[in-house]
């Protein structure tokens, strides 16, 4: 796997023009707070319409929709662990977030796509740990997935930005 295939960018996720974009969503999928909160705002009304008739989503688990609005043509919503100190899955949980928008990207001919810092915002999963977590799945992926997808991580701050740069560099690296 090639390590151009992931990119880290400081920037607003709303904002990409790629094939789809990753929405950290709540359970309900009716918008919240944070990216959550701004993807919904920026994909307009017709983006919780479609959330309503979904249902909701399960911690580790993702959901697609059209992306309205949205430079994106697609909104693949995950839900990502609050953080509990480590010791309820929540790694688990949290890499199933990044495996699950992967394979239903491929599983609709996805070529690009952004992801957000999943559950480090009010669910409070520890930034450094979530960006190991994060680069390490979608580089597992990316090693058994021939279709030439490529993965952005779009960090909103600087912080999240310098954590996620240097999971990649590590973990390219240990390869």
């Amino acid at each position: 796997m090639e390590k151009h295939r992931i990119t880290v960018v400081q920037g607003d996720i709303t904002k990409q023009h790629v094939d789809a974009i990753v929405n950290a969503a709540n359970n309900t999928l009716l918008g919240g707070g944070g990216v959550d909160g701004a993807i919904h705002r920026a994909a307009g009304p017709g983006l919780l319409v479609e959330c309503k008739a979904i249902g909701g989503c399960k911690t580790g688990e993702a959901v697609i929709t059209r992306g309205y609005r949205l430079p994106a043509t697609w909104v693949i919503h995950t839900v990502g662990p609050v953080w509990r100190g480590g010791a309820f899955d929540e790694a688990e949980l949290l890499a199933g977030c990044y495996r699950n928008s992967l394979r239903l990207a491929a599983e609709h001919g996805i070529r690009t796509i952004a992801f957000p810092s999943i559950s480090t915002g009010a669910y409070g999963y520890p930034v450094d740990q979530a960006s190991r977590i994060a680069v390490e799945t979608v580089a597992e992926f990316l090693r058994n997935d021939s279709s030439g997808l490529e993965v952005r991580f779009v960090c909103f701050n600087e912080r999240t930005y310098t954590a996620c740069q240097s999971a990649l560099n590590d973990c390219f690296i240990k390869a």
